[in-house]
């Protein structure tokens, strides 16, 4: 992973060269404060002051030049300035006039992480960026790796990042942090957590199925469940998938990602919480031994779940896993989920469906990601379809038939595994950005982690 450490580093003064950040709407009164000589360079540059335009402004000597940036970014926003971490020289610099980096410098920073497992990557040069924010600079490294690993794991290929390796990344982590570590797999899931053991028995032996849990902290403290969705990779099951829908199915354990990342930045950070991160880590895979349409299978909680389609496993995982957190009576439940096609048709890729079952947390969870401007979208957890889930034969289905309300009727069946009484957040994300922005590559993606944290942060200050 990239070292973060020496890209941000406190401003002493030290020589660096100058970055102006100049919205459109002031861009005018700029340039006419600017000398002959940096006019015809604006001029030169084509700089017409719509947001993306730059250029490099000469200095005095003749080694001597700043960087203009045109930009329409809310001062608060993480990629402000990312597009110049990743065009500018290697070398150091500051905001013109000192300027409060605030944010951005979490942009600055992840728009020079690579991933290069699978190739040999081009020599990042070190763009250092300067900032008055000496306090918040260890904050913001940990916010790039824990983004970074979320995004690096996505990115692994489903050969390199099956059950086995995220118990591994888990046992990492667990060694970082004096965690403890206990991994439930194969035939010893039968009777704990059968649905976990249902979706992922086809799976060759050593990609079996698991449930990997972590906890951290002091038993007298508030416990905190962290729930991650762990498909290392989706066929679809006997249900199967077209090709096309095959193809990015290494990102359907984003949500196990999101929650390593999550429970690594509770324990950097020291806050006062039990932490219990559990991810149940399967492939779901087709054999003869394959769960099928039509199985009727019991679950942790007893109830039974008629299975209507086996593209629906995700919940069936997720459902043990958050009867397990809520046996510990949790102060708090977050899960992430790449959980439904149909969260990604209503909200598109940048916005996680969030549902939430107690509103005073909503609260608190979207003014915390209002604060870091890591959006979320929150959808009803709306009782009215609840009857979708009925079935002829067992409790409830996982999968309704008709298609409507997909992501509301999977957060439902969750509901029904959440521990009576608990606060209970559910991150329907995607892990994916389909296209590049600044600061932000084509490929595996945190969306909600900065959210879920600074949520944490605010209700269990360190």
């Amino acid at each position: 992973m990239t070292d973060f450490t020496f890209l941000l580093q406190p401003d002493r003064g030290q020589p660096a060269r100058d970055i102006h950040v100049v919205h459109p709407d002031r861009y005018e009164a700029w340039a006419a404060e600017q000398t002959p000589r940096v006019r015809a360079a604006l001029a030169a540059h084509r700089v017409t002051g719509k947001p993306g335009n730059r250029a490099v402004l000469p200095g005095d000597a003749a080694d001597d030049w700043s960087m203009l940036l045109v930009c329409n970014e809310a001062l608060d926003s993480p990629w402000r300035i990312a597009s110049l971490g990743d065009g500018l020289p290697e070398g150091t610099y500051r905001l013109a006039g000192n300027a409060p980096v605030g944010a951005a410098g979490l942009g600055w920073l992840l728009a020079q992480h690579r991933f290069a497992r699978y190739r040999k990557a081009d020599p990042v040069p070190h763009r250092v960026l300067l900032t008055d924010d000496h306090a918040g600079i260890e904050h913001t490294v940990r916010l790039a790796r824990a983004t970074a690993l979320v995004r690096d794991l996505v990115d692994t290929g489903a050969s390199d990042m099956g059950p086995a390796e995220l118990q591994a990344e888990a046992a990492a982590l667990a060694d970082r942090h004096s965690a403890t570590l206990a991994v439930t797999s194969g035939d010893a899931l039968r009777t704990g957590h059968p649905m976990i053991h249902a979706v992922g028995r086809a799976a060759a032996d050593h990609r079996a199925p698991r449930l990997i849990e972590l906890e951290w902290g002091d038993a007298s403290h508030p416990r905190v469940a962290i729930v991650g969705k762990g498909v290392c990779f989706d066929s679809g099951g006997l249900d199967i998938k077209p090709s096309a829908g095959m193809r990015l199915m290494k990102k359907d354990m984003g949500g196990a990602a999101h929650a390593l990342a999550l429970a690594g930045l509770v324990m950097q950070a020291g806050l006062p919480v039990h932490l219990h991160l559990l991810i149940p880590a399967v492939e779901n895979a087709i054999s003869a031994d394959a769960f099928r349409p039509g199985d009727v299978l019991t679950t942790r909680k007893g109830v039974t779940v008629e299975n209507t389609n086996t593209d629906a496993e995700g919940r069936l995982i997720i459902a043990d896993a958050l009867t397990k957190a809520g046996e510990a009576a949790p102060a708090l439940v977050i899960d992430f989920a790449t959980l439904t096609g149909a969260a990604r048709v209503a909200l598109g890729p940048d916005l996680p469906a969030t549902f939430v079952n107690d509103d005073a947390l909503a609260a608190d969870l979207f003014a915390a990601a209002d604060a870091v401007k890591d959006p979320l979208w929150r959808l009803p957890l709306w009782d009215g379809y609840d009857d979708m889930l009925k079935s002829d034969v067992a409790d409830m289905v996982n999968a309704p038939d008709g298609g409507f309300a997909g992501a509301v009727t999977a957060a439902l069946f969750l509901r029904r595994f959440v521990a009576a009484g608990t606060p209970w957040a559910h991150l329907d994300t995607f892990a994916w950005r389909p296209a590049a922005k600044p600061g932000r590559p084509k490929g595996g993606e945190a969306y909600g982690l900065r959210a879920a944290f600074e949520l944490l942060r605010r209700r269990f200050p360190a």
